[in-house]
């Protein structure tokens, strides 16, 4: 009985959890982003890379990251989608974030893996180049 709850419990907060919204198109994205007054964060990953893979489910899946992107937009892009990776700014590495105004300009940029307690230090340059505008 305990197992049928817990059980229970771990697929509704997967489910309803509140996790990263990821959009999947970054030009719908880009117009949500204007629409709302938001920033976004654009995740540029590959298909066969292990560190965007680790990034996507342990890093980005913390619930302290979570919620420092709930006033973000979230745009997943493979980066061989030549359409898309054209609308972006050159990227030299997989996985690489693009933090970003609605009208195309980076704010700032990381390339890489990087664990919960680097990306959260990360978000402090961000914040900061933030109020600095």
């Amino acid at each position: 009985m305990k197992k049928s709850v817990l059980s229970f419990l771990l697929t509704c907060s997967i489910l309803f959890g509140g996790g990263i919204v990821w959009q999947k198109d970054l030009h719908t994205a880009m117009e949500k982003a204007q629409t709302e007054h938001k920033l976004l964060m654009v995740f540029v990953e590959s298909e066969h890379c292990r560190w965007c893979k680790k990034m996507r489910y342990r890093t980005l899946q913390d619930d302290k990251v979570i919620a420092k992107l709930k006033p973000y937009i979230s745009v997943r892009v493979d980066e061989g989608d030549r359409r898309t990776m054209a609308a972006l700014p050159q990227v030299d590495g997989v996985p690489t974030i693009f933090f970003m105004t609605p009208d195309n300009k980076v704010i700032e940029t990381a390339v890489g893996y990087f664990d919960t307690y680097d990306f959260l230090s990360f978000f402090e340059s961000v914040d900061l180049k933030m109020h600095r505008n």
